[in-house]
């Protein structure tokens, strides 16, 4: 792919990084060093996340044409690519919501978790697990219906905990995270193909680690719903203070002679990215792939940056880029009774700090978009800023301050028409941010 001249246009320049970062992590490009040899028995794919349908796709590509392979995964809502001609379909995709569950997960879950029962020590279990796998993989404890998990799972989302938080809650009210489903495929080998959209790579956080020893418990689960003030019922309460929801640990021999591998990293995408600034003749430099925080927080600490390099050549000399990912969160503010809900992912609401914090800074721009295509629950992936953002918005009688209050990130941007849309890219290596210095 031949980059946009930056220094013309520095807004296609910036989206031929984004997809570039995007072509890194996508399945097909990744699987087939990571596929294990056909059994003597059976192969069973079982899976899910946002990437789960191209994954899918990726293996039956890949794997021999007369070795059997069947199998269900689950994806989120219009994120199954469409079929290579020539492809049989062994394997079944369903879709299901995200990132609150519903009932097509819980049924796509259970579904999984039957496919995993009656497996013999002769067959093999392929699992491809990517990033929103925690909602698509949705099986409540007993004792806690669907609603009440939909109900604790939007609480967790507005409250600004962070991703392993969120997955440790979770894991400790599901019948299939935290290595739950790893347990039911005994005593059959599994295998776990995994894509990490979480900071630090952690397979036991990636879609809640559903085939990995989980080393949290249920106190710590307690712990997190007691500091931002989740509610849930009162039984549910009570087995975790007994530790009777408890996953299985490191060390568990449920877990003997299973195989976890990494097909693409949050980091090896930003090296792409950077890879492809150096080559337009741009100096790249990576912060890291780990960052988490408020995103509007860490749009104010990139600003700060941009800033001194675009002022005083510190501690980069233009001209350059400058690179991030990880996963940042955004605290949903409470709204004056009959004031709507504000639209927006975390890269908008990065974008709306960052966009604030420059002040019109001369020659730099900026993008921000999630990895799979879409910023929270919009339609778009993320957003662009520009040196006219704040005058262009002024124009238009729009303050950015009043739009971080009630976290209207999509309205501010798609008013500017600055909203980055792509749809699903079928990945997801999470935040993906890249600053243009001239």
């Amino acid at each position: 792919m031949t980059a946009p001249d930056p220094r013309h246009q520095p807004r296609a320049f910036l989206e031929h990084l984004y997809r570039t970062a995007v072509h890194r992590a996508l399945p097909l490009h990744n699987t087939e060093a990571f596929l294990p040899p056909p059994p003597r028995g059976r192969t069973i794919v079982l899976g899910a996340g946002k990437a789960g349908g191209a994954m899918a796709q990726a293996v039956e590509a890949l794997w021999p044409a007369d070795a059997a392979l069947s199998g269900l995964v689950v994806t989120r809502y219009h994120h199954t690519p469409p079929r290579p001609p020539g492809l049989p379909g062994r394997i079944e995709v369903v879709e299901a919501a995200h990132p609150v569950p519903d009932a097509a997960g819980l049924q796509a879950a259970e579904r999984i978790l039957s496919l995993a029962q009656g497996l013999t020590a002769d067959d093999l279990v392929l699992c491809l697990i990517s990033g929103g796998g925690s909602a698509l993989l949705t099986l409540p404890a007993e004792g806690l219906s669907l609603e009440e998990k939909q109900r604790i799972n939007r609480e967790l989302l507005d409250s600004g905990a962070n991703i392993v938080e969120m997955n440790c809650v979770r894991k400790h009210l599901s019948r299939i995270k935290g290595g739950r489903l790893a347990a039911a495929c005994a005593p059959a080998k599994v295998v776990t193909l995994t894509i990490s959209d979480v900071p630090g790579d952690d397979p036991s956080v990636i879609a809640s680690g559903p085939t990995v020893p989980d080393a949290s418990s249920c106190a710590d689960a307690l712990a997190i719903l007691q500091r931002y003030g989740i509610e849930v019922p009162g039984a549910i309460r009570a087995r975790l203070e007994q530790g009777a929801l408890e996953t299985p640990k490191p060390g568990d021999p449920v877990f003997a002679g299973h195989a976890v591998h990494l097909i693409a990293t949050p980091q090896q995408s930003l090296e792409a990215a950077a890879a492809a600034a150096r080559a337009a003749g741009l100096e790249a430099h990576i912060l890291s792939d780990e960052m988490e925080g408020e995103s509007r927080e860490v749009g104010k600490v990139h600003a700060a940056l941009a800033r001194a390099v675009a002022q005083r050549g510190q501690p980069f000399a233009p001209p350059c880029v400058i690179l991030s990912g990880g996963e940042t969160t955004v605290t949903v503010r409470k709204q004056p009774e009959g004031t709507p809900r504000g639209r927006g992912g975390r890269a908008g609401e990065f974008c709306l700090g960052l966009a604030q914090a420059l002040q019109g800074q001369q020659r730099v721009w900026a993008l921000a978009a999630d990895t799979d295509g879409i910023d929270g629950v919009e339609d778009n992936a993320g957003a662009f800023v520009a040196p006219d953002t704040l005058q262009r918005a002024l124009a238009q009688g729009m303050k950015v301050d009043a739009y971080l209050q009630r976290n209207d990130a999509y309205g501010y941007f798609s008013a500017l028409g600055d909203l980055v849309v792509t749809g699903p890219t079928h990945t997801n290596v999470n935040d993906f941010r890249a600053l243009l210095v001239l």
